[in-house]
């Protein structure tokens, strides 16, 4: 142990950690065998070999044999899926929340029946029937020992034992698991290197039919991209012809492979766009006529009149017949059509797909021309409609194919075609098509399909039977670069012939045809049969012909020959071309064939294989010997060239090899390091002569310009050519004797190299930003050579062959010698990571876990062919542990050693040359290293496993493995990058993110393999590096977040457990003797462990903890760091830090070698901080007791809207209880997911802690820190309070379903779709201190991906969110047990034990299992019992309470809590009676307790509940003890006058499903509690409760402010207070409606009274917080002006108390408020008449009521509601809504039926009210008054023409303003005033004038609205518009007198109408543009048009007015009648 250093280090430094391998050997594990005993050491075959072969996924393998070796790991991390798993046993916990839901299901079809009973159909029941039904009901069964006298220690220890049974072992397997997202210390594991594969569709040609018959015809299909201007696939042949049409050709094709016979093809599409097409060629056998003339036939003649024709076509077959015996080895071009792909996938511009589930048969007629214009409008369609790989299969018909041109055939002509097919004025589509019906099917490819060849023809597996029509795959040619390595060998040849000009040829040639020789030499022996064959051929054909086109003589070609080319190439291997003219007609003496010409090309040159373009000339003759080295531009002497031998031939070559690299820079470096292998000096080079002395350079040299290769050439060969680079640092090469040292070039070159690949390739990496297929290199590829490289024999002429010669000299192929390094397998196995699960779990479930099936990998490149049988290793974990270790692993290549080296070899170590390079490379290189340590790292953690294993050195000590040299450049090499970290932190954020990961990862893997205190010490040096910089940081947080996620990186280690010496003593030993004998008998373990002093180390950071448990010290230290309250800005640092932990338990929980319990209590004590470190926190955790215990959709991390005391308010609790921390918690900085996880890890250390232990850790700490804890337990409760089946289905939330959408995630990227990769690596890194991602998980946004889950996995859910909520609280029970435990020891009990009841009381609120409730009641009783005197003597409030959880469980649907509850509810009041203390008061609480539970709870039960009152009842009958006390008759008083509160509140049961009604019940039994103020104020809340439920808060205000009225009436009766409102009058004005509750002194109770007011409401603070909840209420109902009436009663209070802090906050409310008033645009209600009229409404019948309604409530939306409503429980055709507003007569309605009407009303206001209310404010509050308009004729129409319309108002009164506290209110009084034609006029007009007024001076001015209103006002004519209103009444005076006032009136109103028209008029002239001119015009011209035609019937006057006679009464009637008016015209 280093030192007795016990002096104390901060915890921002880092201890000196024990010397681990010292202390290890110096302390044998003293345990027996067993689980204990792994705790302490790491198991002995930790690494182990496991040899494993290789498959091919075809049957052949491609070229030589080999095998293939893969990792495989066997230990199977923590992983949700697994977790899963793990649920699925799990017992489900009965829940009376689930219960009831289901229930309700059931009841919601009874209900929907009942119906509506006037409310006072029964009185409030006779108190005998009341008696006789509760005396017939039947009790639960009663509890054993409940009557029975018990010890305290006796009935402690029957708790304990009955709380122990069945629980669950692994808390955190119930909890979701760790976010995927945070696991930094996750690798996943690389892709297998495997071949690339595109999406893949299936093309199947089904059939081809002519109109004619009469010669077989050929076709080929192929993908061409039109905007890349390429062809994206090779040619696929087909042969669709009948056996007779076959028949005519036997003669040409004797032997037909069956390969050549496949009809389905397998295209791959890398790049899919929308502009790639599916080109099918149709080709004939060549005959006389061109092609015009031989489709003809085709185009004339069909088969329905072949009677017609009958002549024409026997001709016509005799001669095809002939063509086919005489010409049948030659084609001829025929047809072509193209299919454009889009159309198929996608829907848009598809072809018609009539009706999905019709036949899958689509089809369409002509090729493109489907649904011709939709598809074109639609056309630039973007990527994403491209996805070929799933869309619904197509069978296609295609009717027309196009003729081919002769002088068109090239593809440059094909791309114009293509293109302009797009367009729909197509060129093409004006050509006669020739007629034909092609079927073919095109579908997504099945992921592996039967029978199907590679396009090497191999057979693919699965290929059950070889005599099977095949599928081929079709080899792509992707559009753009493809990075991928090469994995198996393929080596094919392409030959384009593109076009030929022989016009100034002699002689006869016209008919040409190309044929093409791949030739081994120049003898014709040596064509090879390479070239494969078509269709319905041999398999190989050692000749090809291009087709002929007729009488051409510079033809142009569209042929592809394919070859497949030999390993090894010789510069004898060349292409020949052959031309020949054909003849047609069979004429005497003329040959078939003739040649024409002859041309080469010779494929190797300075060993590099020629590909490209060429133009070559022709030779008349045939070449000269020896021709084939030279080409054919050298001007040979002798020979005739066509054309001067200028270039005439035009052909292009491309090769799609595994073995030519066909890149210069890379040729030259495999070149030279061959000639170094094969030791061949001297050897030419293009220019260059190679000789022992300039090989060093040229060698460097080439190495240095590996940098300018095309990287897509370099990721092809990426595993050749870093195998390469490796050799040369291993075996430096030993030139003329001196050892020539390239470890620094090799080194630099890879750095290089890698870094390009990295950068250039961004997307491919995983989300540590490793590239996948570095990863994967070094995973599965790298392998330390371990055979020397051999000096060849010295026969020079058979050199070893290679597969792609780079000498001059040919080379036989030796099959059967083998060579040292075969660098040709690159899927040679590794590990470097701990694979991702999900990944592993993916392979796995394909059963392919321990074979993964790789394409057989075989890539040849300067090397000889080995056929080496390669082992690998894999380091292994013995005990299948669950942590992500062992990313190692290396390879042992057990080649056979060829030959005996000669000469001196020099052997280096790969890791230790690595360090080396590394740590004194500089500059450019150092950074490359830099930017990609991650691949050195592991090259260096492979290079050392893999050397341990070579060199049999796993079994030394790990202090004797490396040699001291290489240790000191790995602590060299960490200081440094350390140090690289620290600095550069800020400059170069992605870098430092990857290095920090990177050297973690490493650091991870050396504690597998070096001296582990040496390790411990680099993690030590890393922290000081960072620890320095952090003081002087600008950013600490971003390096806080380095250092996590190394820290957690390292703590990932599979042996973490051990690493940290769990069982090792806090105090430092002085003597080796082993600490751990004793851990055999768990209690002596901890007893005889330290002493006192030390429990107190044990639970806090101390030094010796930290030393002892260095990792989780370090882990602890960072959270307890970071949770700091001081901190700044740390959010994202909380939830990685907790993350942090809570992977690293759930990885315990998960681990099978801990399950034993001694073995979690050791490794408990890792943890123990924990619990200080979060009770420290406590203020900054998030406040989850804020939320309504039965609101179950909450989203948790909403800011608490609702106070914590008005959320218990509204679950109706007459007791809050607030917890002590309450005041301070408003700084909670931690979210609320964090704050659970955190929680769940701090219940995790309790659960499997020692619980001795515990105790003597708890009976050492203070009050004030047990109150702590207990505050802690109380959130507990609350954090994992059950949510429901219901809550469930609501939440979505991501919490419950990360995994699936990881799942998908990496499927993804395991499928090779990168896109998730690319997120996954963004959002790692968006992750950085600048972006906190805090909530991520609760973001609604993101939960779209589960909105339909089945009912089978919320189900699951439910069991496992129920199992946690049990055990959780089962924990906490636990706890508080230890607690009340050490409080019984010592003197503090009283001020503990008020704090454990409230918890175990808010365990008791919430959803709790049946299970947890009977322990918690068992817990309860015992408490009671124990400390009776704490309920009965001290708090109120807690016996309260207490008795409302009691009875709430009473009426539980769960038969077990009822027994349990009536139990304790029973014992409760023997007790109380037994101390002799009021009964009384416990009377109240219960009593108080029923009326507010029936009040509030949704799914009460009154059965339930009889059903507790009796077994209570039966309890005391029973009760022998007390039989004769007076006791059992107080007993049955108190359950009689419950029974009668229930009967009297089941009523509302019946109206739960009509809220109105439900309000007005509860209303009428406030009322009815009117003289017992503890009631009454229990129902206005449970009102207030109900309200807020259903969003009305301005009702819950109101009836919060009346509760407020109801104290102050009370509490101004106890004491004359000045400050303290004096009774309701205070309240006026907030409501009028408040006077109600003032005390009528005569008849109430005076609130001395014992019992009475005795509610915690009854007080000051009570009354502070029932104003407090109503402002909060008012502020959500947007009723601003109100809080400040509030707060005016409440400032006084706080004013008197001197409470500043509160005035602040009232203060700063208020200007929130004020604020508000004048920023926020408001609605306030819509109100509307609703009468109900027949019997069958009982009491409501023939009332009306004014109904409050949400602001913009449609009239048909109220009809609606109101109208179902009452359709379901009366029956459909029972209710009717009368759609008019007149008065309804009773008589004339049907008796049976159920009428509503429905009215829209306004508030309505006197002349002098208005000028009282001003604000939008005053106009919606205080409502009394409200009016609706009818429109009536005094025939009975409704609306007439303008002199016969009239109009009634109607005023309606109603008994309380609005709002009040419910919301809706009786009408009392109702008054009607009815308005003449002529007044209706006036109001109309006064109504225009004022909408012109208005749109005139709006401000700012609205030009569209002012033109609307003018267009309505000047622009109609007709229509009662103005003109028509004023000739109607203003042409005449009236007869009758007492019109004259309106009709003067009227004058004028058009008086005031027309001045207004002109100013709007003057006001849009200003405002209008130039282009509106006209328009304007066109206004002022009606203007003036309608003022000439008003201005004689406005200015005649009545003269009669302006006499002196005036009629008095018709002034006053007029009067009344402007009032009327009024409202509507003020604005």
């Amino acid at each position: 142990i280093c030192g007795n250093v016990e002096d104390n280090v901060p915890l921002t430094e880092v201890v000196e950690p024990v010397d681990f391998e010292e202390y290890v050997s110096s302390h044998a594990p003293g345990a027996e065998p067993g689980p204990l005993r792994q705790l302490m050491e790491f198991p002995e075959d930790d690494l182990e070999l496991l040899p494993l072969e290789k498959e091919c996924t075809t049957l052949e393998p491609p070229l030589p044999e080999e095998e293939h070796q893969r990792y495989s790991t066997m230990y199977t991390p923590h992983n949700s899926e697994r977790q899963r798993e793990r649920q699925r046993g799990l017992v489900k916990q009965t829940f009376e929340l689930d219960e009831a839901a289901a229930a309700e299901r059931q009841d919601d079809q009874d209900d929907a029946k009942r119906r509506s009973v006037s409310l006072d159909d029964t009185p409030r029941g006779s108190w005998a029937s009341s008696i006789f039904d509760l005396k017939n009901s039947s009790p639960d069964a009663l509890l054993p020992s409940v009557l029975e006298r018990t010890a305290a220690e006796e009935m402690d220890r029957r708790n304990t034992d009955a709380r122990l049974q069945g629980r669950h072992s692994d808390l955190l397997g119930l909890y979701p698991p760790p976010d995927e997202d945070e696991a930094v210390e996750r690798c996943s594991l690389p892709e297998v290197p495997k071949e690339h594969c595109g999406q893949r569709i299936m093309v199947k040609c089904l059939s081809l039919k002519f109109e004619i018959e009469i010669e077989p015809i050929f076709g080929t299909l192929a993908l061409y991209d039109v905007k890349e201007k390429k062809k994206i696939s090779e040619n696929f042949h087909f042969d669709l012809n009948s056996d007779q049409m076959k028949g005519l050709l036997k003669s040409h094709t004797p032997h037909t492979a069956i390969s050549t016979m496949a009809r389905s093809a397998i295209f791959s599409i890398t790049y899919p766009s929308a502009d790639i097409f599916l080109v099918i060629k149709l080709e004939k056998v060549l005959q006389q006529g061109d092609i015009g003339e031989c489709c003809e036939p085709y185009m004339v003649m069909k088969e329905s009149d072949s009677s017609k024709h009958k002549e024409k076509l026997e001709k016509l077959r005799v001669q095809a017949e002939q063509s086919c015996s005489r010409l049948g080895r030659f084609r001829m071009p025929f047809a072509w059509t193209a299919i454009h792909l889009l159309n198929i996938v996608s829907s848009v511009g598809g072809l018609d797909r009539s009706d999905p589930d019709s036949d899958s048969e689509r089809k369409g007629h002509g090729t493109w021309n489907e649904r011709k214009k939709k598809g074109f409008e639609r056309m630039s369609v973007g990527e994403d409609m491209c996805n070929f790989a799933s869309f619904r299969p197509a069978t296609l018909t295609v009717t027309n194919f196009f003729k081919q041109e002769g002088d068109r055939l090239s593809d440059e002509d094909l791309y114009k075609f293509l293109a302009d097919m797009r367009r729909p004025s197509s060129v093409l589509r004006r050509l006669r098509p020739v007629t034909a019906q092609l079927k073919i099917d095109i579908s997504p490819a099945p992921d592996s399909p039967h029978y199907c060849l590679s396009p090497e023809l191999l057979h693919v597996k699965p290929y059950p039977d070889l005599r099977v029509r095949p599928t081929k795959e079709v080899l792509e040619f992707p559009a753009r670069y493809v990075y991928t390595p090469h994995t198996t060998y393929r080596n094919l040849l392409y030959i384009y012939p593109q076009s030929l000009n022989f016009s100034s040829r002699q002689g006869s040639v016209r008919n040409i045809a190309v044929k093409v020789q791949f030739m081994a030499g120049e003898d014709p022996s040596q064509a090879m049969p390479v070239i494969f064959g078509k269709s319905s051929c041999a398999e190989f054909m050692k000749e090809a012909y291009s087709p002929v086109i007729y009488h051409d003589k510079s033809p142009e070609f569209y042929e592809e020959m394919k070859m497949k080319i030999p390993a090894n190439l010789t510069d004898n291997h060349h292409l020949l071309f052959t031309f020949y003219h054909i003849s047609c007609q069979p004429k005497q003496n003329t040959p078939l064939e003739t040649p024409v010409g002859y041309t080469w090309i010779p494929l190797m040159q300075h060993g590099r294989l020629r590909t490209g373009s060429f133009s070559l000339p022709v030779s008349v003759e045939k070449p000269p010997p020896s021709y084939s080295v030279l080409t054919p531009d050298v001007q040979l002497p002798g020979m005739k060239w066509v054309d001067n031998h200028k270039g005439v031939f035009n052909v292009e070559v491309t090769a799609a090899s595994s073995v030519h690299t066909q890149d210069p820079h890379l040729d030259k470096f495999f070149t030279l390091v061959y000639v170094l292998e094969e030791y061949s000096f001297p050897f030419r080079l293009k220019d260059v002569i190679i000789t022992e002395a300039n090989m060093e350079g040229e060698l460097k040299a080439s190495m240095a310009a590996l940098r300018g290769a095309l990287l897509d050439t370099c990721v092809r060969f990426l595993h050749q050519l870093l195998s390469k680079l490796i050799l040369l640092i291993v075996y430096p090469p030993v030139i003329a004797g001196q050892i020539v040292n390239l470890g620094r070039a090799a080194f630099e070159a890879m750095a290089l190299l890698v870094n390009q690949i990295h950068k250039n390739l961004e997307g491919n990496q995983d989300q540590h930003g490793r590239n996948n297929l570095l990863a994967s290199y070094i995973h599965y590829c790298f392998h330390l050579p371990t055979t020397e490289p051999a000096i060849p024999p010295s026969d020079s002429t058979s050199g070893f062959a290679t597969l792609s010669r780079a000498t001059a000299r040919p080379s036989s192929l030796h099959l059967s010698r083998s060579k040292s390094i075969s660098n040709s397998n690159p899927d040679l196995a590794t590990t470097p990571v701990s694979p991702d699960e999900e990944v592993e779990r993916i392979i796995g479930s394909k059963g392919v876990l321990q074979h993964i099936q790789f394409t057989s990998s075989f890539i040849l490149s300067h090397t000889t062919v080995s056929s080496s049988v390669c082992v690998h290793f894999t380091i292994t974990p013995c005990q299948a542990s669950e942590r992500s270790c062992n990313r190692m692993s290396a390879f042992l290549d057990s080649i056979s050693f060829c030959s005996v080296p000669t000469r001196q070899i020099a052997k280096k170590l790969l890791h230790e040359e690595l360090a080396l390079q590394w740590v004194v490379s500089t500059s450019t290189v150092r950074e490359a290293a830099l930017q990609q340590a991650w691949f050195f790292f592991q090259l260096m953690t492979k290079s050392m496993a893999h050397h341990l294993f070579l060199s049999s050195k796993l079994d030394t000590p790990r202090r004797q493995r490396y040699p001291d040299r290489f240790v000191d450049d790995i602590a060299a090499l960490v200081c440094a990058i350390s140090a690289d970290i620290a600095s550069r932190y800020h400059k170069d954020v992605e870098l430092v993110e990857r290095l920090n990961s990177s050297l973690a990862f490493f650091l991870n893997d050396l504690l597998s393999l070096m001296d582990r205190g040496f390790v411990f010490n680099l993690i030590r040096s890393y922290y000081k590096q960072i620890a320095n910089k952090l003081h002087t940081a600008q950013n600490p947080s971003a390096l806080n977040a380095l250092r996590m996620d190394f820290t957690r990186i390292v703590c990932s280690h599979e042996h973490y457990v051990t690493l940290n010496l769990p069982c090792s003593t806090l105090s430092p030993p002085a003597s080796p003797s082993p600490s751990t004998s004793s851990t055999t008998s768990q209690s002596s373990a901890f007893s005889s462990m330290v002493q006192d002093q030390g429990v107190a180390s044990m639970f806090e950071l101390s030094v010796p903890f930290r030393q002892q448990h260095f990792l989780s010290g370090l882990l602890l230290t960072e959270l307890a760091l970071i949770l700091e309250p001081d901190g700044e800005g740390v959010f994202f640092l909380h939830k990685k830090a907790i993350s942090a932990v809570h992977s690293l338990l759930c990885s315990h929980d998960a681990d099978p070698r801990y399950t034993d319990p001694q073995v979690r209590a050791h490794i408990a004590q890792l943890y123990l901080p924990l619990i200080p470190i979060v009770m420290d926190s406590l203020n900054q955790l998030h406040d989850f007791t804020g939320k309504n215990t039965h609101a179950d959709d909450g989203d948790p991390d909403n800011s608490n809207t609702i106070s914590q005391s008005v959320a218990m308010a509204i679950a109706g609790s007459p007791f809050l209880y607030v917890c002590p921390h309450q005041a301070g918690r408003q700084c909670s900085s931690l979210s609320a997911e964090c704050s659970r996880t955190l929680l769940v890890c701090f219940l995790w250390v309790l659960k499997n802690a020692d619980a001795a232990l515990l105790e003597r850790w708890v009976s050492d700490l203070s009050v004030l820190q047990i109150n702590r804890l207990l505050d802690l337990l109380h959130l507990c409760v609350s954090c994992f309070e059950y949510k429901g089946k219901k809550a469930l289905e609501r939440i979505n939330s991501l919490t419950f379903k990360k995994s699936q959408d990881m799942k998908a995630r990496l499927e993804e990227a395991i499928l090779g779709t990168i896109g998730a990769r690319q997120e996954m690596v963004r959002r790692c890194r968006e992750r950085s201190p600048y972006g906190s991602q805090e909530n991520v998980r609760w973001r609604k946004n993101v939960t779209h991906w589960r909105q339909n889950t089945d009912r089978a996995e919320v189900e699951q859910e439910s069991v496992v969110d129920g199992n946690l909520a049990t055990e959780a609280s089962l924990v906490v029970l636990d706890t508080l047990e230890i607690i009340v435990k050490t409080v019984v020891a010592s003197e503090l009990k009283e001020s503990v034990l008020g704090g454990v009841l409230r918890v175990l009381l808010h365990s008791m609120a919430g959803n709790q299992s049946a299970l947890f409730l009977q322990h918690c009641f068992s817990t309860q009783r015992a408490l009671v019992f124990k400390f009776p005197e704490m309920l009965f003597e001290e708090d109120t409030e807690l016996c309260a309470d207490l008795c409302l959880r009691l009875l709430r469980h009473c009426s539980s649907s769960v038969g077990s809590v009822r027994s349990h509850a009536s139990a304790s509810l029973y014992l409760l009041m023997r007790q109380n009676f037994e101390i002799g203390n009021n009964f009384a008061r416990v009377k109240m609480q219960v009593t108080m307790s029923l009326s507010s539970l029936v009040g509030t709870s949704q799914n009460f039960n009154e059965e339930h509940i009889r059903r507790s009152l009796k077994t209570i009842l039966t309890y005391a009958e029973e009760d022998l003890e007390l039989r004769d006390t007076p006791f059992p008759e107080q007993v049955q008083d108190l359950v009689f006058n419950l029974h009668m509160i229930l009967t009297d509140t089941v009523k509302m049961k019946e109206h739960q499903q009509d809220p109105e009604m439900l309000i007005d019940l509860m209303y009428r039994i406030a009322k009815g509690y009117q003289n017992s103020p503890d009631l009454r104020l229990t129902w206005l809340q449970n009102m207030a409760g109900k309200h807020s439920e259903r969003g009305n808060h301005a009702e819950a205000a109101h009836c919060l402010v009346h509760s407020a009225a109801l104290v102050a009436e009370y509490l101004n009766m106890l004491e004359d207070c000045r400050y303290l409102p004096i009774g309701c009058v205070t309240f006026q004005n907030v409501s009028s409606n408040v006077l109600e509750e003032s005390a009528v002194s005569d008849d109430i109770l005076s609130p001395e009274e014992e019992g009475i007011c005795a509610g915690k409401y009854f007080s000051e603070s009570g009354l502070v917080g029932l104003l407090e909840q109503a402002a909060a209420s008012f502020n959500m109902a947007a009723m601003y002006e109100a809080i400040n009436e509030v707060y005016k009663i409440l400032l006084p209070i706080h004013e008197a108390n001197r409470d500043f802090k509160k005035l602040a906050t009232v203060h700063g409310k208020l200007q929130d408020a004020f604020n508000k008033v004048y920023n926020q645009q408001r609605m306030f209600g819509t109100y509307f008449r609703v009468g109900f009229y027949g019997c069958r409404f009982g009491d409501l019948d023939e009332q009306e009521f004014v109904y409050k309604e949400p602001s913009i409530t449609k009239l048909a939306e109220i009809s609606h509601r109101l109208e179902e409503f009452y359709s379901e429980r009366f029956g459909d055709d029972v209710v009717e809504i009368i759609k008019d507003s007149n008065p309804v007569d009773k008589n004339k309605l049907d008796p049976n039926k159920a009428y509503l009407q429905i009215t829209y009303v306004e508030p309505f206001f006197d002349t002098y009210e208005l000028k009282e209310r001003i604000t939008y404010f005053d106009k919606n509050y205080n409502l009394r008054t409200f009016m609706y308009c009818t429109p009536f004729t005094l025939d009975g129409r409704a609306h007439g023409d303008l002199h016969e319309q009239y109009k009634r108002k109607t005023i309606l009164t109603t008994s309380h303003a609005f709002p009040y506290i419910k919301t809706r209110i009786n009408v009392i009084h109702k008054e009607e005033i009815i308005l003449v034609p002529m007044e209706v006029a006036i109001e109309d007009m006064q109504k225009k004038t004022q909408e012109l007024a208005f749109a005139t001076n709006q401000d700012p001015a609205d030009s569209k609205m002012l033109q609307m209103v003018l267009q309505g006002c000047v622009g109609t004519t007709v229509n009662q518009g103005p003109l028509e209103v004023a000739q109607v009444f203003l042409s005449d005076i009236p007869d009758d007198p007492k019109l004259f006032r309106h009709h003067n009136k009227l004058r004028l109103c058009f008086k005031d109408f027309t001045k207004r028209c002109e100013d709007a008029l003057r006001k849009n002239k200003a405002m209008i543009g130039p282009d509106q001119k006209e328009y304007h015009r066109e206004l002022e011209r009606n203007y003036n048009k309608l003022k000439e035609a008003l201005s004689p019937l406005i200015n005649r006057k009545i003269p009669q007015l302006y006499r002196t006679l005036l009629l008095k009464d018709h002034t006053s009637a007029f009067e009344s009648l402007a009032h009327l008016v009024q409202p509507h015209f003020t604005l």
